[in-house]
């Protein structure tokens, strides 16, 4: 009997109420209806045998340590908590024991720093579906994308954006939607549910968002505000289905704006009876009117209400609207869809993919800003535009709003279905080849983390061992411990030896990045090889690029390696003379170890080095040819 393939998919939580936790839901579920797959979930945010995590249908584990005191010393670290709460501190483990022939890992890609330099990277069959959501493309993702071989983004404007920068094998693959929890309901059962929050009579604008400050509410609010001004006929109610407790003080921004309270609706569920209502917001909590206790909530990641219930949410609105700055996908639009409302999305990042004519969609303006400090692309939307959009809809004819909302919903069908996004992974991972899990796991193990901070409460003894032990992930060294102990005592404070200690540890990263590429140059058994080092700048790499047809007609039989720092790799790495791009280390520089010398042998026959010294720069082992006849007069 063939041996089943193991998948570890390592995202958030499959039951919670998150766009990660939904998609992971619904892949997992679909690939264990196949009965082809041993299945392992691999869940962010909690240890690793919550009992909370273990009543699904396959084998699931947090991605923290069970054991309080290393969660009390992460907890102490701000740098190792984000890392542990991506699945940093148990990843290494996690692969070790279950030795899965698929890695999917879907989250934020920030989340796997550091991921893709360990030993067992792409040497068992590693697959990134991450949500990328602004222009220009995160460094991250365009540094990583060298690094990825199945390489998936949820919206096609991330796909657009990679492949201009040469990254062509980065494809687009929705998250995943189980289409059948939406659905338009008959017109009997709409008319009966606005009937029940008192709501028959009104135009119902909504909006399903978690409450965060990307989620552009002060200007739906101002361009709800304009259409409710010009067209009372309308008696609009905004119904925003959030959590009115994180991000946005939607209470204030009311107030501020002098929009009339009771015409902005939320949706409450009852935590005692689980029921759920619609009605003007009156508070963090409220009454419910089921069981008579004061245990209604806002709805939010950890108090949504079930999908069933959600679709009734949406079959209340007459339209649905969803401004926003960026996003990786935006969910609750395709939902919206599914219930064949049409959709108004402001026209940049995913919402590309849910404004179009096809899409069922009608995009909303918007003006750029630059988010501080990334300098990323962020959209404002344009309250008039949203107005402009609310006005059509509402005075479309009946029949025009049914022939676009069966278009939004087949679009949906057609693109973001479990059946269809499952059935691409099913695919996918079938022709994936089978893993040999022998390899050397250890170098995974105490391994340096230059950004390891210390508890300054600890003694200077026991303060030093720790940045042996974490920071540079090594044992610790009695006679460095004394000196650095008396250092502390004599000329030095724990500053500056911990940024010592840091430059040591940086180096020591780059130091074995630079003995893994000679492993792997080495496995090269063409030796007519060239390496062009360029890390200078953008201006530099560009001139480089038109450099290396020369060289490439000069030395035909070689193999051209490019060595450049991360931020410019995206502009040589599709060149089509060079072999591969590295990243540049300032080993880099030590020419006579890349060429060699007397009985050492090098790796490289030459190597160009134009930001070095001619001095330096210039030996190339006698290879080297003038390219072009030199005559005396």
């Amino acid at each position: 009997m063939k041996k089943k393939k193991r998948i570890l998919l390592h995202s958030n939580f499959c039951k919670m109420f998150t766009g990660f936790g939904k998609h992971t839901k619904n892949i997992l579920s679909y690939l264990y209806k196949t009965g082809k797959y041993d299945l392992i979930e691999l869940s962010n945010g909690f240890v690793w045998d919550d009992p909370r995590i273990k009543s699904t249908p396959w084998e699931s584990y947090g991605s923290l340590p069970n054991d309080p005191k290393k969660l009390a010393d992460i907890t102490s670290n701000p740098v190792r908590k984000a890392s542990a709460g991506y699945g940093g501190e148990m990843i290494d483990h996690a692969i070790e024991k279950f030795k899965p022939d698929v890695y999917i890992g879907v989250e934020d890609i920030w989340a796997f720093r550091g991921f893709f330099d360990k030993p067992w990277w792409n040497k068992t069959n590693c697959i990134i579906h991450t949500t990328l959501d602004s222009l220009p493309i995160l460094p991250d993702a365009v540094e990583a994308a060298p690094k990825i071989k199945n390489y998936f983004v949820w919206a096609s404007f991330a796909e657009k954006a990679l492949h201009k920068l040469g990254h062509t094998h980065v494809k687009t693959v929705r998250g995943s939607l189980e289409t059948k929890n939406f659905y338009k309901l008959p017109d009997e059962e709409i008319n009966d549910a606005k009937k029940a929050f008192s709501l028959e009579n009104n135009f119902i604008i909504g909006f399903v968002f978690r409450n965060q400050l990307r989620k552009s509410v002060p200007n739906l609010l101002d361009g709800f505000k304009l259409f409710d001004q010009h067209h009372p006929e309308a008696n609009a109610n905004l119904l925003l289905h959030t959590n009115w407790t994180e991000g946005w003080d939607i209470k204030a921004l009311i107030k501020e704006k002098m929009i009339d309270p009771r015409k902005i609706l939320t949706t409450y569920k009852c935590s005692q009876c689980q029921r759920f209502y619609v009605s003007p917001f009156a508070g963090p909590t409220a009454p419910c009117m089921e069981c008579n206790t004061n245990s209604c909530q806002t709805t939010g990641v950890q108090n949504g209400i079930s999908e069933e219930q959600l679709n009734i949410v949406y079959n209340l609105m007459d339209v649905y609207c969803h401004p926003f700055t960026s996003g990786g996908q935006e969910l609750p639009i395709q939902e919206a869809k599914l219930t064949e409302l049409i959709t108004l999305v402001t026209n940049y990042s995913c919402g590309e993919d849910s404004c179009s004519e096809e899409s069922g969609g009608l995009p909303l303006e918007w003006s750029e800003y630059r988010e501080p400090g990334t300098q990323f692309i962020k959209a404002t939307t344009s309250p008039q535009s949203i107005y402009e959009q609310l006005k059509k809809v509402f005075f479309m004819s009946p029949e025009s709003k049914k022939q676009i909302g069966k278009k939004a919903r087949n679009y949906v069908l057609d693109n973001y279905a479990v059946e269809i996004v499952g059935k691409f992974f099913e695919d996918y991972i079938d022709n994936l080849p089978e893993v040999n899990y022998d390899f050397n796991f250890q170098s995974t193990k105490n391994s340096s983390n230059a950004f390891y901070e210390p508890k300054n409460e600890l003694k200077d003894k026991e303060w030093i061992e720790s940045l042996y032990i974490n920071l540079l992930g090594e044992p610790i060294d009695t006679q460095g411990v004394i000196h650095w102990v008396d250092r502390l005592k004599k000329d030095m404070n724990r500053n500056s030896v911990l940024n010592y200690f840091r430059k040591v540890a940086f180096q020591k990263q780059e130091d074995q990045k630079f003995e893994s590429f000679k492993e792997e140059i080495k496995k090269d058994k063409n030796k007519n090889r060239i390496a062009y080092i360029e890390p200078s700048g953008e201006k530099e790499v560009i001139i480089a690029s038109s450099i290396l047809p020369s060289i490439k007609k000069t030395y035909p039989n070689h193999k051209i390696y490019f060595f450049t720092t991360p931020e410019y790799t995206s502009l040589i790495d599709s060149h089509s003379c060079v072999e591969k791009v590295f990243s540049y280390s300032p080993q880099c520089d030590d020419i006579l170890d890349l060429e060699g010398f007397c009985d050492k042998e090098g790796f490289f026959d030459m190597v160009f080095s134009p930001h070095l010294s001619i001095k330096n720069n210039y030996f190339r082992n006698n290879k080297d040819k003038v390219a072009y006849n030199v005559y005396e007069h």
